[in-house]
């Protein structure tokens, strides 16, 4: 997967600090879905998975995208 970054800057001020990756971005939208299932009464997602899943799901969305 690239680094593309999430939030681009063009500033010169902050180009030692590129922020998030489109990856950790997508991530982070999935998370609370995953979260919620895990604590659902009939949740299939032990918590310890739904970080790996939530990176599962960033990495088949950069795919998507052709990336």
């Amino acid at each position: 997967m690239t680094d593309v970054p999430a939030f681009p800057q063009t500033m010169d001020t902050i180009i030692d600090k590129p922020g998030m990756t489109l990856r950790d971005y997508f991530a982070g939208q999935a998370l609370p879905a995953l979260i919620a299932e895990a604590y659902s009464p009939e949740g299939y997602l032990d918590f310890d998975d739904v970080f790996s899943n939530a990176y599962e799901f960033a990495d088949a969305m950069l795919e998507a995208r052709g990336e």
